[in-house]
């Protein structure tokens, strides 16, 4: 599983492999595999939440269609083998700021509302990885507030 990673991240992402690449990759893939959770944690993926992430992770990550998806069936495959978020949120928590930290759940939120209704195991999701990731309610808060407002534009 990880040679599928490094070998994808090491085609789209990277010039050259290094153990700062290697990093690099681990966060981000991490990243995906919590906005793919959300997608995922109702056991409806929609074409629309699935659009939200395509669309999050070409943006995050500057990536082409195909390789969004590609990056996508990784961290799908990398959700299913976890046994709890910890995995995921440490990593964030060890190399990103509290505003970037700020910015996944605003993107978690945004595929939460992408089908238009949010599912008590994503409300739960959201709840959890926040106190995972250190955040306040105030920072919640403010990413729900953001991403409910971006969905309703």
């Amino acid at each position: 599983m990880l040679s599928r990673v490094r070998d994808f991240f090491d085609r789209h992402l990277s010039a050259a492999p290094s153990a700062q690449g290697d990093d690099q990759h681990a966060i981000e893939l991490a990243t995906a595999a919590l906005l793919v959770e959300v997608m995922r944690i109702d056991d409806q993926t929609t074409p629309a939440e699935y659009a939200a992430v395509q669309h999050a992770i070409r943006t995050k990550f500057n990536l082409t269609e195909p390789e969004a998806r590609q990056l996508i069936e990784l961290a799908e495959e990398e959700v299913r083998q976890a046994t709890d978020y910890y995995q995921f949120t440490s990593m964030i928590n060890q190399r990103f700021t509290q505003a970037q930290k700020e910015r996944v759940l605003e993107l978690m939120w945004r595929i939460a509302y992408a089908d238009s209704v949010i599912d008590a195991h994503e409300q739960h999701l959201m709840r959890k990885i926040a106190a995972l990731l250190h955040l306040p309610d105030s920072a919640y808060i403010a990413a729900k507030l953001r991403a409910r407002d971006a969905a309703a534009e």
